[in-house]
């Protein structure tokens, strides 16, 4: 999944020369929390809503409301920005993209494309739009999650199940993380499952793999398999 497909690509910028009180109210009107700063049309910095407030705090102590709007009206983002910011192509993928951000512990990045120029900002947000499409959230219905043996056909053998209920699958997702030697873990979203018929799926999906939870969204009930993580 690519970075083009999930930016936000209404970018709104402003330029170094500006003053940290039209930051303030350009974050506030368009409820953004980052800025790409511009000279000339090229990216030179981000200023974030964390900047704005650490300069506050170290610049407006001790100054009464007026004073405090004057100060922020003469700061100029040039000297609150973080220059030569991190940036993404947008033929990075979703996946790197959260990776970078998880390492700098920075919540988003400006898109740049060849050339130098923003085409779009990809955000915390942005990645956690993407984590429930994955998921298939949004059809919310049964999440199963199992621990199968890492060998051709294991997941068939779950998917077959729900099929032969007429069930839906909304996401198959599947991990090796902090799984034994010759495991993974899968994590199978189904909807369009009769009520009557998910007791009978469930037993069948355990005879073939050890189940670590389940959770119903349509009764928000939650079964924790003895053992069973789920991670």
């Amino acid at each position: 999944m690519l970075v083009r497909n999930w930016m936000s690509k209404k970018v709104v910028t402003i330029e170094e020369k500006d003053s940290m009180q039209h930051a303030v109210s350009l974050m506030r009107e368009h409820q953004i929390r980052m800025l790409p700063v511009l000279r000339r049309g090229k990216l030179v910095g981000v200023v974030s809503d964390t900047d704005l407030k650490r300069a506050s705090a170290s610049d407006a102590t001790m100054l009464d409301v007026h004073e405090m709007l004057y100060l922020i009206s003469k700061i100029k983002i040039k000297d609150i920005m973080t220059k030569d910011p991190l940036t993404v192509s947008p033929d990075c993928t979703v996946e790197e993209t959260a990776e970078l951000l998880l390492e700098h512990k920075i919540s988003g990045v400006p898109v740049v494309e060849q050339g130098g120029r923003v085409v779009g900002m990809i955000t915390r947000d942005d990645l956690f739009k993407v984590l429930i499409a994955l998921s298939g959230l949004g059809k919310h219905g049964i999440q199963f999650a199992f621990q199968v043996e890492d060998r051709a056909g294991t997941i068939k053998e779950l998917t077959d199940v729900i099929r032969n209920h007429n069930g839906k699958l909304a996401s198959i997702l599947s991990s090796y993380e902090g799984v034994p030697a010759g495991f993974r873990n899968v994590y199978l979203r189904i909807y369009d499952i009769p009520r009557e018929d998910l007791p009978v799926l469930q037993a069948e999906m355990q005879a073939r793999a050890k189940m670590l939870y389940v959770v119903d969204h349509r009764d928000n009930r939650r079964e924790i398999c003895d053992g069973g993580s789920g991670a």
